[in-house]
């Protein structure tokens, strides 16, 4: 232990981090372990200079330009049958896998758990997000005569509740040896004057670090060598909280292998050019994600020779990627993106804190990142109604009512 507090001392003070062992005094011996493994543990270099780097005036060296994509509804019924059929033949092969990104908690809905285990009351009962998900993979598999491979990426944070959560609910009658959890890495929060916080007097804050995690932690867990030994050819990845997310649609997944792309992603048309939402672009000629701060009305209003806009492709986390696509980002590293959050902490006097406006900076990656891998995509336009309702919160345009609401009008119930 001795040497550990030395050591730890030497890391916070090359760091200007020594409010971390504020408390130390004050803790147990078991409490006293937890923080100086979890200080000896830290990447000090990585995050503190993600966040000088964060502090720099953002002078984009790229060209922007349009990505080209199709609309579902300009396309043909014949090629609709056409690109299903392609779909069908390749789902009947069993080699296709869902990815479920369930690493979140559900605080912003004023909830206790992992967000997958929100439960939302329909007129037929009450199900979770991670049953509603569920259900999709059962008709399909119904319908195929199959049974799909589903892998949930968790966090540390959640993964004990949402497998005692799935094993209290007999995994929604699905069979659990086609099920399987991964955990994604955790990066610390720091504050607006560059200190790493505490979430509890013994413990480093640290939260998920964003979807686009989701290929290094399937690398790190063995998933990648595990699809290719069930001969996975293709993985839909998708959010946890989408209540209207296709994961099995062959018409997505035969446009993509007719037009021979590595990736596909569907999106919405962005109705308000201003929103605060990201489109899909080009950068410097490759496959990419404008953020909605890079967006002015002047581009969002910019249209091609035919009169449609061509900013205005939102992204709904609905993303497939081959296997060898996979591999490749795998190997890659994705650039961190700063979100203004608030985040329960305790300050450097000991007080616990539950802020009511952001108060630190999370890091996170993002899955549209790996798209600049590749020199194209196959882009889909579907309709929002028919599949994006979304719970991001309790107000704003995607609440649990706004979801419920769209839910039961698009199947009916």
């Amino acid at each position: 232990m001795n040497n550990k507090i030395i050591k730890a001392k030497e890391i916070l003070k090359k760091y200007n981090q020594e409010h971390l062992l504020y408390f130390y005094n004050d803790l147990t011996n078991d409490e006293k372990e937890i923080l100086l493994n979890d200080i000896l543990d830290l990447d000090f270099d990585k995050i503190l200079t993600l966040y000088t780097n964060s502090l720099k005036p953002n002078t984009p060296q790229y060209v922007i330009s349009p990505l080209e994509h199709f609309e579902k509804e300009q396309l043909s019924n014949k090629l609709i049958n056409k690109y299903i059929k392609i779909g069908e033949k390749e789902l009947k092969k069993n080699t296709y896998a869902v990815v479920t990104m369930a690493g979140g908690q559900g605080s912003r809905l004023g909830y206790q758990g992992p967000k997958g285990t929100y439960e939302i009351k329909f007129n037929i009962g009450k199900k979770s997000l991670f049953e509603l998900a569920c259900d999709t993979l059962k008709k399909a598999n119904n319908l195929y005569g199959i049974t799909l491979f589903w892998y949930i990426m968790v966090s540390p944070e959640n993964k004990k509740q949402t497998i005692d959560y799935f094993k209290q609910h007999n995994y929604f009658g699905y069979p659990k040896e086609y099920i399987t959890f991964f955990i994604q890495d955790t990066i610390p929060l720091i504050d607006v004057n560059g200190k790493i916080v505490l979430q509890d007097y013994y413990k480093i804050k640290e939260v998920s670090n964003g979807n686009g995690n989701v290929f290094k932690a399937m690398k790190k867990y063995n998933i990648i060598t595990d699809m290719k030994k069930k001969n996975i050819k293709w993985v839909f990845f998708a959010g946890i909280d989408n209540i209207l997310t296709k994961h099995v649609d062959p018409l997505f997944l035969g446009m993509t292998i007719d037009c021979k792309m590595q990736v596909g992603s569907k999106s919405i048309f962005k109705k308000d050019p201003l929103s605060n939402t990201a489109v899909y672009c080009r950068k410097n000629g490759k496959p990419a994600i404008l953020d909605y701060d890079e967006i002015d009305l002047n581009l969002s209003e910019t249209k091609d020779k035919n009169g449609a806009f061509v900013y205005r492709e939102a992204n709904v986390l609905a993303h497939l990627m081959n296997i060898k696509a996979i591999e490749y980002v795998s190997t890659k590293s994705l650039p961190y993106h700063r979100a203004y959050k608030k985040n329960p902490i305790i300050n450097e006097e000991g007080t616990k804190i539950v802020p009511t406006s952001p108060n630190t900076f999370k890091f996170e990656n993002f899955i549209f990142d790996s798209f600049s891998f590749f020199d194209n995509i196959l882009l889909l336009r579907v309709k929002e109604e028919e599949e994006f309702a979304p719970i991001k919160d309790f107000t704003g345009m995607y609440t649990p009512e706004t979801a419920k609401e769209k839910y039961e009008r698009y199947w009916k119930i």
